[in-house]
């Protein structure tokens, strides 16, 4: 265990004592306010120290009554805790719920600059609250995560490795897809989408961003110039989250990973009127794991041309809306829409991205692959599909890794590389196949995974087939017996 996940550990165990902190949940968003915090006062350090190198005057974030070192914990002159100085008990809770929280939720309003850090300071904490009752705790929590440091690439590299493992052990982890999507996935899809540098990438149903987080990655390697970094930072990574324990979590996760504004958004992504979305509204590349299995009331359907309670279908008509032309997207989906009735909700959607887009490729991935994260082995597909054209073929992969996978046989990365090297060649071979359009029925447009390369299983007969070949037997049995006794 490291010292990073025994500290963690540490805070687990005193939250669990804490009368309003009640699982996981709980203890990673209250966790997560005070990691942002003290990341904000080594982001300060850092900044400083940049603007005395460069000869510019610098103006700090906060003023210095909230200042971390002022009244989380304050130093003394050689740079020890000043424990005689710091807030404890009912002084500390007091502090927090009545100034510190107060103070950091104005932020919001003290810039019209929705992209700034202080408009997202003032955002997240007009969100979040402190749940932390026992002084006591919030202190112990605070002296612990103020001798951990963000000064570093492999200090921010450790503590966003453990927070996405923490990101995993949450209730709602990958049961829907709501927080959590295997990072191996993740990463297989940049790499076959191979997203550029200058464009926008986009998911509204961003969860804890991995998406966002992972392309980041992919892409900050590529940056050879100050624009080009200045733009991946603020201007290409664009994200929404319904609830606001994810939007924390995932806007922490963000900056954690390098991106220093992050422009997610708290806001329910299906109360966006698909009919009035603009060119200026589009993204370049969407890449989600959109919520499925939930039903949204009729208002909200109102926003969409395929009216549905399904809330993957509602989430598939608004990608589908706000991707440019020339624009790629990648989306997880039950893979009952490729199949689902041609008259019904499904059926239409499944039409209309197949006439006004071009699904290029559907990776079929076997029902363990978000078991790992706590899904109930749900059977899952990604589409693969281009804006601006008409689909011509597909190409099918079926994802086959040898194994069950599961909590200890999780996905990993060597179980997509053939897959990739297949989306880039669109060679055929007995995991892929490619299918013509022209050999899709026309009235149903199934778009069913079925590997040719499969055996043929002889179909089953029904009960009544079965009855019959009883009968039948029983009645020559008969007629032998009947033999034997003339």
């Amino acid at each position: 265990m490291t010292r990073i996940q025994s500290e963690f550990k540490k805070i687990d165990n005193i939250l669990r004592e804490d009368a309003g902190t009640n699982g996981a949940n709980d203890y990673m968003a209250q966790m997560s306010w005070i990691l942002f915090l003290k990341y904000l006062d080594d982001l300060e350090d850092i900044r400083e120290q940049e603007a005395v190198f460069s000869s510019k005057s610098h103006e700090p974030l906060f003023k210095s009554e909230f200042q971390w070192d002022n009244w989380a914990a304050p130093k003394k002159t050689d740079g020890s805790r000043d424990v005689s100085a710091q807030l404890t008990g009912e002084d500390l809770i007091d502090f927090v719920n009545q100034k510190l929280f107060p103070y950091l939720k104005e932020f919001k309003n003290a810039t019209q600059d929705v992209k700034s850090l202080l408009y997202k300071i003032g955002e997240i904490f007009g969100e979040v609250n402190n749940k932390i009752q026992s002084g006591r705790n919030l202190r112990e929590v605070i002296d612990i995560i103020d001798n951990l440091e963000f000064k570093t690439e492999e200090e921010l590299d450790d503590l966003s490795a453990l927070y996405e493992d923490r990101l995993k052990l949450m209730g709602g982890a990958g049961r829907s897809g709501e927080y959590y999507t295997p990072r191996p996935l993740i990463q297989a899809i940049i790499k076959a989408i191979d997203p550029k540098l200058g464009k926008t990438i986009y998911d509204g149903a961003a969860g804890s961003g991995g998406f966002l987080t992972e392309s980041y990655a992919y892409l900050r390697e590529k940056t050879t110039t100050p624009s080009e970094l200045n733009f991946l930072k603020h201007d290409t990574f664009f994200g929404k989250n319904k609830k606001p324990e994810p939007y924390l979590l995932g806007t922490m996760n963000m900056i954690l990973h390098g991106i220093e504004s992050p422009n997610m958004i708290h806001a329910n992504t299906l109360t966006e009127d698909t009919h009035d979305i603009q060119e200026k509204d589009r993204y370049d590349y969407i890449l989600a794991n959109p919520p499925f299995g939930g039903n949204e009331h009729p208002e909200i359907q109102r926003n969409f041309d395929v009216k549905t309670r399904e809330t993957a279908n509602l989430f598939l008509q608004h990608f589908m809306k706000k991707l440019r032309v020339g624009g790629e997207a990648a989306i997880v989906i039950k893979n009952t829409f490729l199949t689902n009735e041609p008259t019904g909700a499904t059926g239409v959607i499944r039409r209309q991205l197949l006439e006004n887009f071009n699904l290029h490729t559907i990776l079929d991935l076997p029902g363990g692959v978000f078991s790992a994260t706590g899904s109930t082995g749900v059977k899952t597909v990604v589409l693969f599909f281009r804006k601006g054209e008409s689909t011509k073929e597909i190409l099918y992969y079926q994802l086959n890794v040898g194994r069950n996978l599961g909590k200890t046989r999780p996905l990993n990365q060597g179980d997509l590389a053939d897959f990739l090297d297949c989306y880039k060649t669109r060679r055929s071979d007995e995991n892929s196949w490619i299918v013509p359009i022209g050999d899709i029925s026309k009235a149903t447009l199934d778009l069913g995974v079925k590997n040719p390369s499969e055996p043929e299983v002889k179909e089953l007969k029904s009960p009544k087939e079965i009855l019959i070949d009883i009968r039948a037997i029983d009645e020559e049995i008969a007629r032998i017996l009947t033999g034997i006794e003339l």
